[in-house]
């Protein structure tokens, strides 16, 4: 039986494993993934350094720091990503939830009233629509996606995170194709990358992410092109209309919603100051807010 190797050179071995394979921020991934095969935290590595780990943990870690060593996201090694304070299970048939996507549930959360119905559109893993459920009262939800895949693990995280008065109801359709009724918001996040773009992204996201929730069409437009038309129909007078979008499409989709009716029409910056959410309002007849 060959000696048992300490936590902090296990640590050290997987840091610099990933940083010659050229890893993003390796030293934080190299961490995140000893720990989650230990069940340790960041203290463990400064306080409990010299203790050793087992076998088994350390063949985990091997086969994970493999993984990852072929760019394969952090998030899909755990099975988890944090989003807006819950913990959501991820795999690949959903887009991994992104900080940035918070500034839309802030958004829209300061504009859900008790009692309204609320809509989100290419819903993935769910993580919008939860949130907002999670973080309101007197919603009722729906979520909208065209991957079955994605909507069995919306759906869990769902039940795992929701008690049973919030619990969304869950449609596959294409867009708008098999949705009914009205709602008083449509949130999405729908994709909006540029084909042309789509192979110089990073390999964690061009290999492992599902393309279909990237993919926006020659210029990044074609899905907000036909949620902004097609969501005149489900919006109830006055309902708001709000989208991530990408950092340069701020003019772009505004000038869609305008031309599509909507009024108040507002572009929000994420906190690195880039825009990231568009958003407006169907046929209003009050006051548009501010913020």
């Amino acid at each position: 039986m060959q000696d048992l190797i300490s936590y902090r050179e296990y640590y050290q071995r997987g840091r610099e494993r990933l940083r010659l394979a050229g890893v993003p921020e390796a030293e934080t991934d190299a961490r995140l993934l000893l720990e989650f095969v230990c069940g340790t935290n960041y203290n463990t590595l400064l306080a409990h350094g010299d203790m050793r780990i087992s076998e088994e943990q350390g063949e985990a870690y091997e086969a994970l720091l493999k993984r990852r060593e072929k760019r394969e996201p952090l998030q899909l090694l755990t099975g988890e990503q944090d989003f807006y304070g819950f913990t959501f299970l991820v795999n690949r048939h959903v887009l991994i939830p992104r900080q940035d996507t918070e500034i839309l549930v802030e958004y829209a959360q300061k504009r859900l009233e008790f009692g309204g119905k609320l809509l989100d559109m290419c819903t993935g893993s769910g993580c919008i629509l939860i949130s907002l459920l999670a973080v309101t009262e007197g919603v009722q939800g729906v979520g909208v996606d065209i991957s079955k895949d994605a909507l069995l693990l919306a759906r869990e995280n769902g039940s795992r995170l929701l008690p049973k008065d919030k619990q969304p109801e869950w449609i596959l359709s294409d867009l708008f194709s098999a949705v009914a009724g009205s709602y008083d918001m449509i949130v999405s996040n729908p994709p909006y990358i540029p084909s042309g773009e789509i192979a110089s992204l990073m390999p964690e996201v061009r290999d492992f992410e599902p393309t279909a929730a990237l993919d926006g069409g020659k210029d990044g437009l074609a899905f907000y092109e036909r949620i902004i038309y097609e969501s005149n129909a489900r919006l109830k007078e006055g309902g708001w209309l709000i989208l991530e979008i990408g950092c340069s499409q701020g003019e772009a989709v505004s000038g869609l919603l305008r031309a599509a009716g909507f009024d108040c029409v507002e572009i929000i910056k994420d906190y690195g100051g880039l825009f990231r959410v568009a958003a407006g309002r169907r046929n209003g007849r009050k006051i548009c807010l501010t913020n």
